[in-house]
This record gives C-alpha cells, sequence and structure tokens, in this order.
C-alpha cells in the first residue's frame, strides 16, 4: 500500500537534489575566485546563521497554535550527538572532494561521488538493514546511468580520483548517521549544528593552509551565498527532514539525482546542451528511480493484483 509519509519524504529528497544540482553553476564559478576551504567555510557558515531564523519561526508559529513542546533531555542529546557527526561526517566528505576536483575531471568526480548510492546499501547490511532486492537493481541501474552522464573519458584511477572515492565513503556515513538520528530530534536545529560544525572546522583548515582575501570574496559572493542559502541552508535540512520517512537505499537513489539536475542546470544557464550518451544516461537514472518509488509502494501481489484488475475491466470493456 501507498506510504503518505515515505511520499512526502522521497518528494522533499527530490527537492533537495534539485536544489544542490542546480547550485552546482554557483559552485564551480565560486571556485574561480577562492579556495576549497574558504569557500566551504563561508557557504556551511551562511547556512547555519540562515537556519537560526528558521527554527524560531518555527517554535513562535507552533507556539500560537498551541503544539509547541520543549525538547526532552533524550531529545537534546540526540541533537548534539547527531549534528556533531553530521557536521564532521559534512565536513570532511566536501573537503574531499574538493581536493580531488583540483587534480581530476569534474565528470569523473561526479560519477565516484555518486557511487555512494552503492555503497550506502553495502554499509546497511552490516547495520542489520535488509535492502529489497528491486532496490540492488534499481542501484546497478543507477550507476550505469551515472557512467554514460559523468564518464567521458577513460576511467583511470589517480591520487586525486582516491580523494573522491573517500568522499563517496564519508556521505555515505552521512547519509547513514541521518537515518539513524533524524527520526529522534529536531531536524532543523540538528542541520544547523551540522552547519556551524562543518563551517568552523573549514574555517581553520582555511586560516591554515589558503590566504584569505576579501576582495577574491567580494567576487565570489553571489556563488557563496546562493550555494550557503540553498545548498547548505535548506537542501541539507531537507536531506534530514525527507530521511525520516525514506529507506536509506531510496534516499541516496534520490539525491545522486543531483548529477542530472546539475546537466540540466548547465543547459538551460550555460547553454552546455547535454550530448546523446549524457541524454541517455540521465534517462536510465530517472527509470530507475521512478521504478524503486514504484516497487517501495506496492508489493509484487499488488502489482499483480492491479494488473489482473486492468487487464480484467478492458475485457469486460
Amino acid at each position: 500500500m501507498k506510504n503518505p509519509s515515505r511520499t512526502r519524504g522521497n518528494l522533499i529528497l527530490l527537492l533537495a537534489s534539485f536544489i544542490w544540482g542546480s547550485a552546482f553553476v554557483a559552485q564551480s564559478q565560486g571556485m574561480d575566485f577562492v579556495g576549497p576551504y574558504t569557500f566551504q567555510a563561508l557557504r556551511t557558515l551562511i547556512g547555519g546563521i540562515v537556519l537560526i531564523p528558521t527554527f524560531l519561526i518555527a517554535d513562535r508559529i507552533k507556539m500560537k497554535r498551541g503544539t509547541y513542546r520543549k525538547m526532552t533531555p533524550s531529545e537534546r542529546k540526540n541533537l548534539i550527538i547527531g549534528g556533531v557527526l553530521c557536521g564532521l561526517a559534512l565536513c570532511l566528505a566536501s573537503n574531499l572532494q574538493q581536493l580531488g576536483i583540483v587534480g581530476t575531471t569534474v565528470g569523473k568526480a561526479g560519477f565516484i561521488t555518486a557511487l555512494y548510492i552503492v555503497i550506502v546499501p553495502f554499509f546497511g547490511i552490516f547495520l542489520k538493514k535488509k535492502i529489497k532486492a528491486h532496490n540492488w537493481v534499481c542501484v546497478l541501474l543507477s550507476v550505469v546511468g551515472l557512467y554514460l552522464l559523468c564518464m567521458n573519458e577513460s576511467f583511470t584511477l589517480s591520487p586525486y580520483d582516491g580523494y573522491v572515492l573517500a568522499c563517496a565513503f564519508v556521505f555515505s556515513v552521512h547519509i547513514l548517521i541521518i537515518d539513524h538520528f533524524a527520526p529522534k530530534t529536531d531536524c532543523i536545529r540538528m542541520s544547523c549544528v551540522q552547519m556551524f560544525v562543518s563551517g568552523t572546522i573549514s574555517l581553520v583548515l582555511m586560516l591554515i593552509f589558503e590566504d584569505f582575501n576579501i576582495q577574491q570574496v567580494g567576487r565570489a559572493s553571489f556563488s557563496i551565498l546562493y550555494a550557503g542559502v540553498l545548498s547548505s541552508g535548506i537542501a541539507y535540512t531537507l536531506q534530514m527532514v525527507g530521511q525520516k520517512n525514506a529507506e536509506p537505499t531510496v534516499a541516496s537513489l534520490l539525491m545522486s539525482l543531483e548529477s542530472v539536475f546539475s546537466v540540466i542546470s548547465g543547459a538551460v544557464v550555460l547553454a552546455q546542451l547535454p550530448s546523446l550518451r549524457e541524454s541517455a544516461g540521465c534517462i536510465i537514472m530517472f527509470i530507475s528511480i521512478i521504478a524503486a518509488q514504484v516497487l517501495d509502494a506496492y508489493s509484487i501481489r499488488e502489482l499483480q493484483t492491479l494488473a489482473k484488475e486492468k487487464l480484467t475491466k478492458r475485457r469486460v470493456g
């Protein structure tokens, strides 16, 4: 049977993927002016600042409706632990990705990063999470689609590709941490803690390894604000809210659509039209993810019953 909460969660994750994909143009342009640690520090700190009035307004609305309640000690504990762990994972994954992009192509980096769609269900086995057979099929189809979408050169691994592969593993851990803590505390507050933890660590790395140039930051200000408000502040919060009611494997499939949306954004904003090969990759990914949603919404028996009912109606008609 359909699960409205799960469907809503999947749609929220789809929106997060769209924001990440559309923000790709801004992120790539911003990196022309500032270093990876500077960009990462500023965008995540801005994301955390944006979320403060968000949860304060949400609290005020709940007070007016009479639905507000204070967090329990258990919820506060999960908020701090979950927020800190998510922040550490996000910081490590994002900075590993930026370091890898320095010495590899964007297409290869995108493909390797999105391999978390395979890593997440693999990790899930060790966490005693049952992975449905059709989800494995959809994961493999998505990998094929990602390869066609992202890989336009020979697949050889360099040390920089190793950074990106490590990033994919850490992003997988990030997804599983959210899956564990999101249902147990306030998602907006946990995302806020995550942003400040990640931003603070990146700020320290920036001061150690990069030269802060206010003029260059000014040139990259639009890109930083766009990525900070939308990609960091809003999209990562949507990820936490969406994952409350979504299976980790399906969540990773939905979030991998970031690559598809980045291609669409590049075509619309920068007039970078996708090739036939890239278009085929997008279509395969869409088919695999739609299949995962349909097969998750209905059991095989229910699908057989629906098919028989439609067949019967046609014969009667």
